[in-house]
């Protein structure tokens, strides 16, 4: 008999003696308790699927606008958004996974194990005490004649051991000048009534033994019978639990899923349809040599149209009368504007100058200053000392009013 099969021979004569049904009993309340750790397991995965679906969403969002603002441009920008229409795509599918999971899954386990467990008043389950009390049904008969077997068996030995202990001193007492003739018939009657009581307890031993034999296939096919009814039950739990498996393993799969191929069968197309030629095109006809231009002609006098007043007669005209002289400018230069380095600093909508002149006397200001980042005609200006060489009244109501050689005067207006 190999090893693998007296163990199996061993867990039987264990299986079937008396109390040790409770293994099997115990695996009805496991059972129960297992649904619920599947769901458990299964609703923490739903959570999983959703945070990582929002942070898909949210990452496309943010990136969408960096991209829509950046400078690139072009079917790279179309490829390169297609990366954010994927995330979307993909979100949708998690987000899919987890109603499936919580929708389909979680409430398919639930839905059994209300069916298949029976909570009683008393606590427990109805199949359990089924169950227990089935095989304490199977085992009562058994279990009486194991305690008479076990009884009989007990009374034997202490009779055999009685015997021994009797012979004992029988012999001893040949060797002792001491014992009379009398003690010595007294020491041989109790050998032979301690040798009647062997054999009397031997024929009791092997009668409930019999008997227990008689017994013992009835004993293990009512045993088998509530135990088979308890494999049956489990084997639904295992069957039906291996079922929901699947279909977790279908729902998370997506690789299965044709949507999800499909989302990346149009990402590469996306990619793949960016050319470098068409967009260096592009960029020569908007912005390059290649943008049409409306270079100077001839035009006819024609007095039926509207003057329109040249850059120059748009200035405002100089101050009359008035010399100011020893200005010492006070305005302060701000910081020149960020780099536009990166993508989520640039911003394609600001203004670029589209007019020049090489006429800087319209200008009251040098190139570095018009430069720069700040405004000299912001009202928060400090303003510019002046002197004032003669008297002057104000004619106008923004005109100022000053006498000659009088203490530094400053002028909001410079």
């Amino acid at each position: 008999m190999s090893g693998t099969r007296k163990e199996t021979c061993k867990w039987l004569m264990e299986a079937f003696e008396v109390g040790n049904y409770k293994r099997t009993v115990k695996r009805i309340d496991d059972g129960h308790r297992l649904c619920n750790d599947l769901m458990n397991c299964v609703q923490e995965r739903a959570k999983i699927e959703k945070a990582y679906a929002q942070q898909l969403t949210d990452w496309a969002k943010r990136w969408r606008q960096l991209i829509e603002k950046g400078p690139q441009y072009g079917s790279l920008e179309r490829a390169w958004g297609a990366i954010m229409t994927e995330a979307d795509k993909v979100s949708e599918l998690h987000q899919e996974v987890k109603n499936n999971l919580l929708n389909e899954d979680l409430e398919k386990v639930k839905n059994w194990q209300k069916d298949a467990y029976h909570k009683q008043i008393m606590g427990g389950f109805k199949e359990t005490k089924e169950a227990e009390d089935g095989f304490r049904k199977a085992q009562k008969p058994w279990a009486k004649k194991m305690k008479e077997l076990e009884a009989a068996k007990k009374a034997y030995h202490l009779a055999c051991k009685e015997e021994k202990l009797a012979m004992t001193r029988e012999m001893n007492s040949k060797t002792e000048q001491s014992v009379t003739p009398e003690q010595q018939k007294k020491l041989q009657d109790k050998v032979d009534k301690c040798k009647q009581d062997v054999q009397k307890m031997q024929e009791k031993y092997e009668k409930v033994l019999d008997d227990v034999g008689k017994t013992t296939p009835q004993y293990m096919e009512s045993m088998e019978q509530v135990f088979e009814q308890c494999q049956q039950f489990e084997e639904k739990r295992l069957v039906f639990l291996k079922e929901v498996l699947l279909d977790i393993k279908r729902h998370l799969n997506l690789a299965e899923n044709s949507s999800y191929v499909h989302v990346y069968r149009e990402l590469e197309q996306a990619i793949r349809g960016a050319d470098a030629q068409d967009d260096l095109r592009w960029f020569r006809s908007t912005s390059g040599p290649g943008m049409p231009m409306n270079w100077p002609q001839f035009e006819e006098w024609n007095p039926d149209l509207p003057h329109t007043a040249t850059k120059k007669e748009k200035q405002p005209k100089k101050a009359e009368g008035v010399t100011l002289t020893n200005a010492t400018g006070v305005v302060e230069s701000t910081s020149q504007a960020g780099d536009r380095g990166s993508v989520s600093s640039y911003d394609r909508g600001q203004p670029y100058a589209t007019e020049w002149s090489d006429d800087e006397s319209g200008n009251p200001f040098g190139g570095s200053e018009a430069n720069g980042g700040s405004n000299p005609f912001e009202d928060d200006a400090k303003g510019v000392r002046v002197r004032a060489l003669y008297d002057y009244d104000g004619q106008e109501q923004d005109e100022l009013s000053f006498k000659a050689d009088p203490p530094p005067v400053t002028s909001p207006w410079f």
